[in-house]
């Protein structure tokens, strides 16, 4: 039953993952845009685009999920099938931000 709170924890963590590039890119733009965020954005490399809808997507695919599993953590659900989706989520959505930034939408 653990794992519904590793899981948990671990989607809370891939929610920055896709953002790591674009402060990497954001630091490369320079410091002076971080005062008028909506206009760098139109400066960012596409890829970097892409990694920023990556990261507002995972915000709301994280809610949901966050949601299901503390539920099945609270009320005991002790099913195999349970654990394995939960790993399945994080690993997908691992991949997903990851096919999302290098624009390959058939496998996100």
């Amino acid at each position: 039953m653990i794992i519904f709170l590793y899981s948990i924890a671990a989607a809370a963590i891939l929610i920055y993952v896709p953002f790591l590039l674009v402060a990497y890119v954001r630091g490369r733009i320079g410091y002076e845009m971080f005062s008028t965020p909506g206009a760098m954005f139109d400066k960012l490399p596409p890829d970097a685009q892409r990694a920023t809808w990556a990261h507002q997507n995972t915000f709301e695919a994280f809610l949901i999920f966050a949601a299901a599993a503390l539920m099945a953590y609270l009320t005991g659900v002790n099913y195999l099938t349970g654990q394995i989706a939960a790993i399945a989520f994080v690993v997908a959505r691992f991949l997903y931000s990851i096919f999302y930034i290098l624009n390959i939408p058939l496998l996100r």
